[in-house]
């Protein structure tokens, strides 16, 4: 894929920084992940500083979309589920800073996710996504299942409420034993 590249995130201020900066971002374009609009810089880069470092000791696995060097976009892969649902993963957090959209870095990452879900023996995938604004079309096109929707889930980021529609993959074959 030309011009950008994904990888796995490493703890560190700069990154830290980053993806505050592009979590702000995301929020003031309308995207619902769990923050309003305007978000305090101090309290995005407190959620990723504990995100990367839960990272660091397993429990989650952050991935950035870097295009032609700068941090543009990232995709959480939630790895800590219960005793009883170690085949299964959730997504969180799929996010491209406006500038970088349509050039393919989201689904870049969601293929990159589901990739090093399947290398850790994970079966299933889930997430959600605000049923306005959302990335609905996106996950569709990917195979994701629309599983339904839950009205008034949540604020949108300038207010008001919005449902969130839930999906899951398949990503292996078979049940875990």
């Amino acid at each position: 894929m030309p011009g950008f590249d994904i990888r796995v995130l490493s703890p560190g201020p700069a990154t830290e920084e980053r993806l505050a900066e592009i979590l702000a971002q995301t929020v003031a374009a309308g995207g619902s992940v769990h923050f309003m609009d305007p978000v305090p810089m101090d309290q995005a880069r407190a959620y990723w500083r504990g995100a990367l470092a839960d990272a660091a000791a397993g429990g989650r696995i952050l991935l950035g979309a870097f295009l032609e060097g700068r941090l543009e976009g990232t995709v959480t892969l939630y790895l800590d589920t219960p005793p009883n649902q170690p085949f299964r993963a959730e997504i969180w957090k799929l996010m491209v800073a406006p500038v970088a959209r349509g050039r393919g870095l989201a689904r870049a990452l969601m293929s990159a996710a589901e990739a090093l879900a399947v290398e850790r023996g994970r079966t299933l995938l889930t997430l959600d996504t605000a049923v306005e604004g959302g990335a609905s079309e996106l996950y569709e096109s990917l195979g994701w299942v629309r599983s339904g929707v839950i009205p008034d889930y949540a604020f949108k980021p300038q207010g008001g409420l919005v449902g969130t529609a839930v999906y899951y993959k398949r990503i292996a074959a078979g049940l875990a034993a």
